[in-house]
Order: structure tokens, then sequence, then C-alpha cells
């Protein structure tokens, strides 16, 4: 009696049960691996999520956090946010490159960009102390339903 069994894309010749305990090894194996594909599946996503979260504190505060100092002069302003917003690229480059296993490009950005109105609201209220009024929930809830239609499909 010869049956063919596919593991993984791999067929295997099993003949009058010998080979038996290999097969069921391999099909354990395989378990095993699709189990860590989902754990993988999750940890991608939230490694880019955390990632470009920490890239937007940097950016925020490379591009907004100089205007609590209007006195400093602009030349130093400048280098000290291009020094920022080196770290920001530290965290930035690596979010995009993991997120593109799982995310296309569009997708990308507008996670990103759901990610600064978040950061940059907690920046405005918490470090400028400026409100953030009505309209601009607003505006930033129909960036939010931009998201919607860039993941629909």
């Amino acid at each position: 009696m010869t049956e063919k069994v596919s593991v993984a894309g791999c067929r295997k010749r099993i003949v009058n049960g010998n080979d038996r305990k290999s097969i069921c090894d391999k099909i354990a194996a395989h378990r095993l691996c699709q189990e860590s594909d989902k754990r993988k599946d999750f940890t991608r996503p939230m490694k880019t999520i955390v990632l470009l979260t920490f890239s937007n504190v940097f950016m925020t505060f490379a591009w907004y956090g100089h205007l609590k100092y209007r006195d400093v002069p602009l030349y130093k302003v400048v280098l000290v946010s291009w020094l920022i917003a080196f770290f920001e690229y530290c965290f930035q480059v690596p979010a995009n490159r993991i997120g593109s296993y799982e995310f296309s490009v569009a997708q990308l950005k507008v996670i990103q960009e759901v990610i600064t109105l978040v950061v940059f609201s907690a920046f405005s209220l918490m470090y400028l102390k400026q409100p953030i009024r009505w309209n601009h929930v607003a505006g930033f809830a129909m960036i939010v339903g931009a998201v919607g239609l860039v993941f629909k499909g």
C-alpha cells in the first residue's frame, strides 16, 4: 500500500506504514511553524506601530518643539532640529522596512498619519499648552476615515 502525503508543499511516499513516525514529526513541525507564523503576523504590525510612535515623538519635537523658544536664533534651532530628526529616522526607516512585509506603502502612510495626529495632539496639549478645538477633532476624524478607505479592499 502506497500513499502520498503533502506537508508544506513537500511530498513524501509512505510504503506499508514505513516512515510513519518521520511524517508525523514533519506534520507536527509544520503546525509549530504555522503557529509561529501567526505570532509573527501579530508582532510585525505591533513593532511597526511602536517604532512609528517613537519616530513621531522625535519628529514632533524636531518640527514643533522650538516654538517654545522663539528667542533662540534660527540657525541653532535648525541644527538642534536636525539632530532630533536623526533619531526620528533611526525609528522611521526600520518601522517602514518591517511594516512593508505586512502593509502596502499607502497603508503604512495612513498608519503613520494617524499616529502623528495622536502624538501631535498630546504634544500640543501638554508641551505647547494649546487646546484642541472641535474643528481640529473633526478634521482628524476625516483623516481617520481616510484610513478606513485605504485599508478597505
